[in-house]
């Protein structure tokens, strides 16, 4: 159990869903001709959620005396599990993860594509001994992983199998999955700044360099209210370009309820936070904010499909 919450086995479960989500609601229903079998699709899945376990795993090695402030009930790597063989899984996971994606690569005769599965282990790596601490910079490189575990769906399913005869229909599958992985960035973005509020005072004792420590915890506050405002913002826009257009009223109920209502509690709550326990709802709101947003393609594809 403690090698499960080791590994965020929750947070695993939420990606592997999403990308599940992507392939079997959204680019299978729209019929383009798909890159992966099944069996490399679970592959793709596979290596994903190995390297970002091994990113977990690295980022608890480097945030032991951080931790042992911020969240003491909640250290395992020098309490239940040694340092010595918390490295040790850290090299399992990521080693596996890489060559679960040199396998993929091969397979679909494109090895050069395996060279991102080792940038992206080494990104986490770097993100957790170094760039973590270095403001705004951390923030922006999780962001970005994680809104990455969207566009490499497209990178191995729906490039290969791009030609001249069918490059308008993919590039525009290509360009949806694109929009999905901004507002993950965007939302990611947001959720990053607000748990460094968090764990300002662990951070502080580490003297590392976030936002909230340079220019305080007001002014992170109100820079993430803004940012926030971007997918708020572009989401109504998208309702009403592409959904009240069409007259796609399953999307515009699902993203009404579950995805913008989320976002303007998020930022009445951001406005007025204080504590570190309102942070904390902040953040677990943002993370399902991130996950009911990516199953929205499934209910808006279903909706196209079903129209009347």
């Amino acid at each position: 159990m403690k090698f499960l919450q080791l590994i965020r086995y929750k947070n695993l479960l939420l990606l592997a869903l999403m990308q599940l989500i992507i392939r079997f609601g959204y680019l299978e229903q729209i019929h383009i001709p798909l890159s992966l079998f099944y069996w490399q699709y679970a592959l793709l899945i596979l290596a994903t959620v190995l390297i970002a376990a091994g990113g977990y795993v690295i980022n608890d090695i480097f945030d032991q005396e951080t931790d042992q402030h911020n969240k003491p009930n909640k250290v395992i790597i020098g309490t239940f599990i040694s340092e010595t063989t918390a490295y040790s899984i850290y090299a399992a996971l990521t080693i596996a993860g890489v060559a679960c994606g040199f396998v993929l690569s091969n397979s679909i005769s494109h090895p050069n594509f395996a060279i991102l599965f080792v940038l992206i282990a080494t990104l986490l790596y770097i993100y957790a001994s170094t760039i973590k601490q270095i403001a705004v910079i951390g923030n922006i490189l999780i962001a970005a992983l994680l809104a990455f575990s969207v566009i490499i769906i497209g990178i191995f399913d729906i490039f290969p199998n791009t030609f001249e005869s069918n490059q308008q229909q993919m590039a525009l599958a290509f360009s949806i999955l694109l929009d999905y992985a901004k507002f993950a960035f965007f939302i990611n973005l947001v959720r990053e700044m607000i748990k460094d509020i968090e764990d300002i005072e662990g951070d502080k004792i580490q003297e590392m360099k976030t936002l909230p420590i340079i220019i305080g915890t007001i002014k992170t506050t109100k820079i993430a209210f803004i940012l926030l405002l971007v997918p708020t913002l572009y989401l109504f826009f998208y309702l009403n370009q592409y959904l009240f257009s069409n007259n796609l009223y399953y999307g515009i109920f699902y993203l009404m309820i579950l995805v913008i209502a989320p976002i303007i509690l998020c930022l009445i709550r951001i406005w007025n936070a204080k504590e570190k326990k309102d942070f904390r709802q902040i953040s677990i709101i943002l993370k399902w904010i991130i996950f009911f947003g990516i199953l929205s393609i499934w209910i808006i594809t279903f909706n196209i499909k079903h129209n009347v």
